[in-house]
């Protein structure tokens, strides 16, 4: 069993950064793979990064590839999320998402959710 919660949202204009963290309970924090979502309004989920169990491998979607960075402390049990140059369709509510494969995109795979953060990026 595994507890996500998330932390760092909030107001920012475009162009700035924000770093969001995602602290997991539990021992076992190392035999997961680790993803982040966003939804904005009126749309579904969508993948956005994913990390593997030990921080070796990352895959980004196309939109934020050179602005967002994943990262792991497994010894913290947190998960990272630093993205800069933001801009206003990087604005949704957040989530971190955990799953014993590095399933990558495959939001069925992520069997362990954290509530949300929200990230708004003002024009």
């Amino acid at each position: 069993q595994v507890q996500l919660v998330e932390s760092g949202g909030g107001l920012v204009q475009a162009g700035g950064s924000l770093r969001l963290s995602c602290a997991a309970s539990g021992r076992t924090f190392s035999s997961y793979a680790l993803g982040w979502f966003r939804q904005a309004p009126g749309k579904e989920r969508e993948f956005v990064v994913a990390i593997s169990r030990s921080g070796g491998s990352t895959y980004y979607i196309d939109s934020v590839k050179g602005r967002f960075t994943i990262s792991r402390d497994n010894a913290k049990n947190t998960v990272y999320l630093q993205m800069n140059s933001l801009k206003p369709e990087d604005t949704a509510v957040y989530y971190c998402a955990a799953s014993p494969d590095y399933s990558i995109r495959r939001e069925a795979a992520y069997g362990y959710w954290g509530q949300g953060t929200q990230v708004t990026v003002s024009s």
